[in-house]
């Protein structure tokens, strides 16, 4: 560390204690919040080096590459992001990293661990192998078969629980690998063909839309591949319990009586004593099943679990539950526009993780795949593909046009291409508009 800042650190180590050297030190300063404010320097991009410790990018949190604000650069490939990304400033902290000049790397980043095996961040270089990328419109292709088999093994799955046989799961460990590989060639596109179901096959889609988002949250979350495997299972099997809900309650077409919702609420009950009889279902998969849907401040069920007392892969599927819910057309209710889906559960205080929910909305693009969209221009255009560089900025086909009320010829248009002066202005409601099946725009056939 740079020899002036010394002095600064050592009094900050020592703040905890009582010794007379720590208080001479801290003397120096008019209170502990100068003191920790002396800590943190602002440098700029160009600046940036290996061994820093980042306490804050300046500017949006959309618009610099990573899931936290607080890290320290220990590889090249960390770096490369940061300096790759569209953040102008940041702000290090001297006290856990070195300064401009280069020196010895902090301690490693405290991880978020999931049991005691797998953790967030953790090095697995040496178990994976190069991972090939493909287009949104190939994977698409891919994303549709696997949804096929991913159908047919729920459905399969929910007959065996209704007719009280045992099902063994490692057999569920090929289709987990093929969603876990397919999120890994573009992140996007098995989450974009999760959303399109119909109201007669949402019971056992969601299933496997949901398995697809908790993969895509893991690989979000750098968990290892024991550990995205897992949280893939826990969303295949989350409402198996729901095999064992009357089907006139499971499938009404209108809102439930509070008798009705009762019966309901107990699926995630049953679904786990289920659970519990079949081979090798793993304790992080059988409490998904029981707290998916209890709520970050405690309001949910069965047990009113309330922040860290619920699991992070149980954060994590109340998350991925409730936005293919709400984005899915449904016995009684049509799904809603995706940028809008968002939105909503952005403002719904306490109900979810507030970072996990960062991340997930990171991951879909602040207008994911499939969102209507108002431009500058006065048009109407649908998200087609998103930009990894900036959220706000996606790929987009333009169709309709506010001023002449009418459809017009499509264009395709990257807002991140600098020649393209068009912007996105606000977040539209299709049903507001009467459009319908707006997946015919951006799903390829």
């Amino acid at each position: 560390m740079a020899k002036g800042y010394d002095y600064k650190v050592k009094a900050w180590l020592l703040l905890a204690g009582t010794s007379t050297e720590a208080f001479t030190l801290i003397s120096q300063y008019r209170d502990i919040g100068q003191l920790v404010s002396s800590m943190l320097k602002k440098i700029p991009l160009s600046q940036v080096c290996m061994g820093m410790y980042v306490h804050k990018f300046c500017g949006s949190w959309l618009e610099h590459p990573f899931w936290t604000s607080k890290l320290l650069i220990e590889d090249s490939a960390t770096l490369a992001k940061i300096r790759q990304s569209s953040v102008n400033e940041l702000i290090i902290d001297l006290a856990r990293g070195c300064d401009v000049a280069p020196h010895h790397p902090a301690a490693p980043i405290e991880s978020v661990a999931l049991g005691k095996d797998a953790e967030v961040g953790a090095d697995n270089s040496q178990a994976k192998t190069p991972v090939i990328t493909s287009s949104f419109k190939d994977e698409v292709r891919q994303a549709r078969e696997i949804f096929r088999s991913g159908k047919e093994a729920v459905v399969s799955m929910f007959a065996d629980a209704r007719m009280g046989r045992t099902l063994e799961t490692a057999g569920l460990n090929e289709l987990l690998d093929e969603m876990s590989a397919s999120v890994s060639r573009n992140s996007h596109a098995l989450i974009s063909v999760a959303r399109i179901k119909s109201k007669d096959e949402y019971t056992y889609l969601h299933s496997v839309a949901v398995a697809a988002l908790m993969i895509g949250m893991a690989r979000q979350l750098q968990l290892d591949e024991e550990a995205t495997r897992q949280a893939g299972l826990a969303g295949l099997l989350h409402d198996l319990g729901k095999a064992l809900t009357p089907e006139d309650i499971l499938n009404k077409p209108g809102k439930l009586t509070e008798d009705e919702f009762a019966v309901m609420r107990e699926h995630p009950v049953m679904g786990y004593q289920l659970l519990q009889s079949w081979t090798d279902v793993p304790e992080a998969v059988l409490d998904v099943c029981l707290h998916h849907h209890e709520k970050f401040d405690g309001t949910g069920y069965p047990q009113q679990q309330a922040g860290a007392q619920i699991s992070l892969l149980a954060r994590i599927g109340a998350i991925c539950d409730v936005y293919d819910a709400i984005t899915s057309n449904r016995p009684y209710k049509a799904g809603w526009d995706p940028a809008i889906s968002v939105s909503r559960m952005v403002a719904w205080k306490g109900h979810f993780d507030p970072e996990l929910l960062r991340i997930f909305v990171r991951m879909l693009g602040i207008y994911p795949v499939g969102s209507l969209v108002k431009l500058t221009s006065k048009q109407l255009a649908v998200v087609i593909e998103q930009n990894p560089e900036s959220l706000l900025k996606p790929k987009v086909e333009v169709f309709y046009s506010i001023t002449l009320r009418q459809k017009i010829a499509t264009r395709t248009l990257d807002l991140s291409d600098t020649r393209v002066k068009e912007q996105i202005v606000s977040r539209e409601d299709p049903e507001q508009w009467n459009f319908q099946q707006l997946e015919k725009i951006w799903l390829p056939e």
